[in-house]
């Protein structure tokens, strides 16, 4: 289906709004309404979401329940605001994440509330493992995204966004990720690097790392790649860190995006779908004997942000048994397929498939390609972007709550962008 093509006004984006803006480019309509996984503009056009506000909102657009909790916390006066003060929204928060998620899983973390974005517990992440070991570097990745603030930026490894700090970026080491340079084993020459006494590189404080690179391409590490990097950190007495800002909540089949592989990060950070309803809140868990702050050492104005403790608490709900999980497995077989479908019925995309759960991609060696796609995606009706260094993989994040029909439709008008600007559509009599 292609969508009304009448004109939005955008001019006061434009005209008023920093150049810095993004998405309202990539999607130039304004939107009025969204639920489930639908948005709708103001000149009553529909859109299937493949984006979920890039991860943020894994549990689709205004949830009922959630929606109601919200409903009644501000009706009753709750508070809105309130630092790190003791609320009963976050005591119920804290006690149902236990009991949901740490305590089946067999895991000993204390939960941190930093700033309420994915920088802002990366920030604390990287100053938690710096203060523990008293050391200064931290290994990073190839492609890896971690943020947009400095020490974030400094494990960072796309060239535009670091650029942007204007500064040094220092006390990090980038490392290749697993596959990026076929038949190399970077983990063996990392672990050369730290013990050969004349190789100048420092024993680091910490390894920070995505198990799926969201913003560097899809790429998702081997569960024995990851396996071998927690083994090195153990070896050597180095903190394991594992981003799932993005990667977790669920994006992957399981809460965690490590769980299958059977790591035990030190630290993990969590922000984006925490809080299920798309309102900003972020934490950090961290292991009881690293958990060595003292009372206001890192800390941030909203960091207590009632309403999206409600509605994370809510979003516990879909955990309570494996049946969620469980569907996102299925789903992302029916996406797999029709991907792996996509690469074979079209080889001039030069495409491969890439990717875990809900966190897919196509990934094109044609320049350019992945964004026509979904710019072409857009103009019939579905909400798509690309990632990559290069913007050359077609990035698919749809909720997890999506169902067949959504995801039959979706990729129904992928495949007609391809063939559109593959130049194969049919010709319309």
């Amino acid at each position: 289906m292609t969508n009304s093509n009448q004109k939005t006004d955008m001019s006061v984006f434009e005209n008023l709004e920093s150049e810095v803006r993004s998405y309202s480019r990539s999607f130039p309509t304004t939107f009025e309404k969204a639920k489930g996984y639908h948005m709708w503009d103001g000149n009553g056009n529909s859109y299937i979401d493949f984006f979920a506000g890039a991860g943020a909102l894994n549990y689709g657009h205004n949830d009922d329940a959630m929606q109601q909790k919200l409903i009644e916390y501000i009706q009753s006066d709750g508070l809105l605001h309130s630092l790190d003060m003791a609320t009963n929204a976050r005591a119920e928060f804290l006690k149902k994440f236990n009991e949901v998620i740490l305590e089946p899983r067999n895991m000993s973390y204390k939960i941190m509330f930093p700033g309420p974005t994915g920088t802002n517990t990366v920030e604390s992440a990287l100053k938690i493992a710096r203060k523990v070991t008293g050391r200064e570097k931290v290994v990073t990745f190839t492609n890896a995204f971690h943020g947009m603030t400095i020490g974030a930026l400094s494990v960072t490894g796309n060239a535009f966004k670091r650029h942007g700090a204007g500064i040094p970026l220092t006390y990090s080491m980038a490392m290749p990720y697993d596959d990026y340079m076929d038949g190399y084993d970077s983990l063996d020459y990392l672990e050369r690097m730290i013990q050969d006494g004349g190789s100048g590189i420092d024993l680091p404080a910490a390894i920070i790392l995505e198990t799926v690179q969201g913003e560097g391409g899809i790429n998702a590490a081997s569960f024995e790649w990851l396996k071998k990097v927690e083994e090195l950190c153990r070896r050597l007495d180095i903190m394991l860190i594992v981003d799932d800002v993005q990667a977790g909540c669920g994006r992957t089949g399981t809460f965690f995006s490590f769980e299958k592989a059977g790591i035990s990060p030190d630290v993990v950070c969590l922000s984006k779908s925490i809080s299920g309803s798309g309102l900003p809140m972020a934490i950090t868990l961290i292991k009881p004997e690293y958990d060595q702050w003292g009372p206001g050492e890192h800390n941030g104005t909203f960091r207590g942000n009632n309403l999206a403790f409600v509605t994370a608490t809510e979003a516990l709900d879909y955990w309570k048994t494996n049946e969620f999980s469980e569907s996102i497995e299925e789903k992302s077989g029916l996406f797999q397929k029709r991907l792996y479908q996509f690469v074979k019925d079209y080889p001039e995309l030069e495409g491969e498939v890439r990717g875990r759960g809900l966190m897919l991609g196509i990934a094109s060696k044609k320049e350019g390609l992945a964004g026509q796609i979904a710019a072409e995606s857009f103009k019939k009706g579905l909400i798509i972007e690309t990632s990559g260094p290069d913007d050359e993989v077609l990035k698919m994040l749809p909720p997890l709550i999506i169902d067949e029909e959504g995801i039959s439709k979706g990729l129904d008008i992928i495949e007609e962008s391809i063939k559109a600007v593959l130049g194969k559509e049919e010709a319309k009599v």
